[in-house]
């Protein structure tokens, strides 16, 4: 190996899956675009698609960054097709989501990369980085719930005549709110189906708060390290040979206060028991 290519440090299994989710649903959205939808709706997703651009770009900075040489990543691993797939549209083209089919070279590569672990290997990772797993999983998680939940609400409340959920804008607002248990009250489901669409992303919103609070916490706490003192033991205590000295000289004390009264007793001296 020459000094130009270096070793890449193995990227965490963790990411590797959230890449390989979030992939699946931006073609997920690149399907749902080309569907005869409303075009609220398809704007919509457009939003989503853009965001998830966003990711995929700073995901295709990070992998230069990181290949030494750079042709590495960009030639051999097609890192060009991830650049392509990761390219907003912004909805001027609407044939240009098409354009999102490279990104199965990324779904195909990260799966090449999860396959080259064994099944072992991925349990251990998941218990040795629990705090990334979970931080993961619950920003998928939210992500899901904001896309999904803004789609339906705004497909049931965009046919209702008293509906105030009428355009993306207000379905991705409501969503947002709704998700974080804020609630202001300004847009809110009139039909039934978006209310038990409510209904649901307020229940998903209270867990996703209370896994995002708790990862938190975790962070900002520091580990105990009462129970290493414990395992250490008493002998491994700093001041245990100080201890040791302090016995002995008791011991010799307690000796020479048993000599002295055998002396006073018998009138001459007796041996001296040896100290154990």
């Amino acid at each position: 190996m020459t000094g130009a290519e270096t070793a890449e440090a193995p990227r965490s299994n963790a990411y590797n899956i959230f890449m390989l989710i979030l992939t699946v649903l931006s073609l997920v959205i690149m399907v749902l675009l080309l569907l005869p939808l409303p075009e609220q709706v398809l704007q919509l997703l457009t939003v989503y698609d853009n965001s998830v651009c966003v990711i995929f770009l700073i995901d295709f900075t990070l992998n230069m960054r990181r290949s030494s040489p750079k042709r590495k990543y960009f030639i051999n691993e097609r890192g060009w097709l991830d650049l392509i797939g990761s390219i907003p549209s912004f909805g001027v083209l609407r044939l240009t989501a098409l354009l999102r089919i490279a990104r199965l070279s990324r779904l195909a590569r990260i799966t090449r990369l999860l396959r080259g672990n064994a099944k072992k290997a991925i349990v251990e990772d998941v218990l040795a980085n629990r705090g990334q797993y979970a931080a993961f999983i619950t920003l998928l998680s939210a992500f899901l719930v904001l896309v999904v939940a803004s789609i339906l609400v705004l497909e049931f409340e965009s046919s209702d005549p008293n509906a105030n959920i009428v355009n993306g804008g207000d379905a991705l607002w409501w969503a947002v709110v709704t998700i974080t248990t804020v609630g202001y009250g300004d847009f809110f489901p009139v039909t039934t189906l978006g209310r038990l669409t409510g209904f649901s992303v307020m229940l998903a919103g209270v867990g996703i708060i209370g896994a995002l609070a708790s990862i938190l916490a975790s962070m900002l706490v520091s580990p105990s390290k009462e129970p290493e003192a414990a395992a250490s033991g008493p002998a491994s205590m700093p001041g245990s040979g100080h201890v040791d000295v302090e016995l002995a000289a008791i011991r010799a004390e307690l000796v020479a206060l048993r000599l002295t009264l055998v002396e006073d007793r018998s009138g001459r001296p007796e041996r001296a028991p040896q100290a154990s």
